[in-house]
């Protein structure tokens, strides 16, 4: 198997891009005809090499049509070990980086401050997968200097073997909490699970960059080489919150230049600043300019339905619905709680994913609610419809009832919090407020 790689590894340096979708063919590239439940994508191999791919690797002989076609035992397989092979003779230093919350907002952060020193490229999106890491390192160019590689997981070892394939010499957990409860069992299976990264930097002798204010993940790199940030006056890298209201000011201080430097974000809520002084410590290890790090920060905008703040000809949204679980849902309505907005409405998704302690975390999400100051509520998904609701609030089975309720009430003139798991689609909702 290992000349196979060999082999492949050659023909990628020729054609050193990676296509897994007939839709998104780049000329001269390889095409990967991976599988999963609902398709089979041998069966576009052919397609794919019409449409100007150089090779197609697939993983059914049937489908063999010529030298162009790369016969592999397994194609996902073959992916993620040429990925591997490519990520050795990479001679540059990649942090990977997991979490419940905030991974995403933190890679962009830490690409953001280490792209004003060194040439560097990390996962697209939240492309963090079993298929997604293996396409990110195949994307990295031999005159990189830095990767930051995101992991996500929703089942054990997958952080494991998503180390087995990136080799990340420097790792940083962002926060551990309830999420894919389903497929891990237990907050305590989350935590083995994120716990891998950790794991596989000691062994490899590496570096781990450590919130000091979490006791957990303190515990956890214990007895690991590590960098600390935090509010803790002992902590390596320190800063303090100055402002939140809506958008998230803060401080550091900087000890090459021993002086405070301010900086003012755009991005929403107190529970970015862990995310924030993360991409700094990292920044500040690595030698970046305090200026340089400054700037990278004030000038990242959040996208894809996290953290953003949107003003509509209606209403002032803050807009984070790309995902949700208890810890994100709780910091998310607490910290809209907290803001000075005027006429706060909040429209609250179902979590999904969270098994046996379904019930009881969204009964917490209806009693913190029930303690706000909000003047409207309402809330969407079929876990919410379920329960009951003391507080009277509207409950909607999906995004389509909701908006029906919407074009009927017309709200305008408020500040809406929308907040939800992905899978319940509240971004729809946008257009009509």
């Amino acid at each position: 198997m290992q000349d196979k790689i060999t082999e492949l590894y050659k023909l990628f340096l020729k054609h050193p891009k990676v296509c897994t979708d007939t839709r998104k063919i780049e000329s001269g590239s390889f095409f990967f005809a991976l599988k999963g439940e609902n398709f089979n994508a041998n069966l576009f191999a052919s397609q794919a090499l019409e449409k100007g791919c150089a090779y197609a690797v697939i993983d059914e002989e049937e489908y063999k049509r010529g030298e162009r076609y790369i016969l592999v035992d397994n194609v996902l397989q073959s992916l993620q070990q040429l990925a591997a092979y490519h990520r050795k003779h990479l001679k540059i230093p990649v942090i990977g980086i997991t979490g419940t919350n905030g991974k995403t907002t933190t890679k962009e952060l830490i690409h953001a401050v280490l792209s004003k020193k060194y040439k560097t490229y990390s996962t697209q999106g939240n492309f963090n997968n079993h298929i997604g890491v293996p396409l990110t390192l195949l994307s990295i160019p031999y005159n990189a200097e830095f990767a930051i590689i995101e992991m996500g997981a929703s089942h054990p070892w997958e952080i494991r073997d998503l180390c087995e394939i990136s080799f990340p010499e420097y790792g940083i957990i962002t926060n551990i909490g309830k999420a894919h409860l389903e497929g891990f069992g237990s907050i305590e299976g989350v935590m083995l699970t994120k716990k891998e990264l950790f794991d596989v930097v000691r062994l490899s002798g590496g570096k781990v960059f450590v919130c000091r204010d979490n006791s957990l993940l303190m515990d956890l790199s214990e007895g690991i080489e590590r960098t600390t940030y935090g509010v803790f006056p002992d902590s390596d890298c320190r800063g303090d919150i100055l402002e939140c209201n809506p958008l998230l000011k803060l401080k550091w201080y900087c000890r090459s230049e021993k002086k405070e430097i301010s900086i003012s974000s755009n991005l929403v809520g107190y529970y970015n600043f862990e995310n924030v002084l993360a991409a700094i410590c990292i920044g500040e290890y690595f030698k970046v300019d305090p200026e340089d790090i400054k700037k990278a920060i004030e000038n990242y905008f959040p996208s894809n339905n996290r953290s953003q703040v949107i003003n509509t000809k209606k209403n002032l949204i803050i807009m984070d619905a790309y995902n949700a679980n208890p810890i994100s849902m709780d910091a998310s309505i607490r910290n809209f709680i907290h803001n000075t907005f005027r006429r706060k409405f909040a429209i609250i998704g179902d979590m999904l994913e969270l098994g046996t302690e379904s019930v009881k975390e969204h009964e917490k999400i209806i009693d913190l609610l029930g303690n706000s100051d909000f003047e409207q509520v309402i809330l969407v998904g079929k876990i919410f419809l379920s329960l009951k609701n003391s507080f009277g609030y509207p409950v909607f089975t999906d995004v389509s009832e909701a908006s029906e309720w919407i074009k009927e009430n017309r709200p305008e003139g408020y500040s809406i919090l929308i907040k939800g798991s992905h899978g319940i689609k509240l971004e729809k909702l946008l257009e009509l407020l």
